[in-house]
């Protein structure tokens, strides 16, 4: 005697609207918070100076920011630091990552220039020989 089974009709009712709209939420979720880590070491306010050959970066490098205000204070991740706690930084990076470490120096335009040269032999003397000096695009200007 065959034996008879019952399908439910659960199945062939499931709503997959609301599973689409989690999924969606936690996307929109993990692109705020990943901006807003980006956005984390820029938070300074700090005018950078105008270059005519300016151009926006491609590719995000693996790499450490420093920020010089109008004052000559060099801050780390928007943190003050000193030159020494800087040289161990840069110098423990340089260890960690030799062939690809990069060091972006944001430096206000009002600043003079010999915080940035001292951040730039502070690169060098750590072995890094990737590290730019960040502008915005505009006309010079004084």
């Amino acid at each position: 005697m065959p034996v008879s089974i019952k399908r439910s009709g659960v199945a062939n009712n499931l709503s997959l609207t609301p599973l689409i709209d989690v999924v969606f939420l936690l996307l929109i979720f993990f692109l705020v918070t990943s901006k807003f880590e980006e956005e984390d070491e820029r938070r300074l306010n700090i005018v950078l100076p105008s270059a005519t050959s300016a151009s926006p970066m491609v590719n995000r490098p693996r790499e450490i920011v420093v920020d010089i205000d109008a004052g000559g204070n060099i801050y780390l991740r928007s943190q003050p630091t000193t030159l020494d706690e800087l040289r161990e930084t840069l110098t423990a990076a340089a260890a960690n990552n030799p062939v690809n470490q990069a060091v972006v120096i944001r430096a206000d335009a009002g600043t003079s220039f010999q915080p940035v040269v001292t951040v730039m032999d502070l690169c060098n003397e750590a072995g890094i020989a990737d590290y730019s000096v960040s502008t915005r695009e505009g006309p010079s200007g004084g």
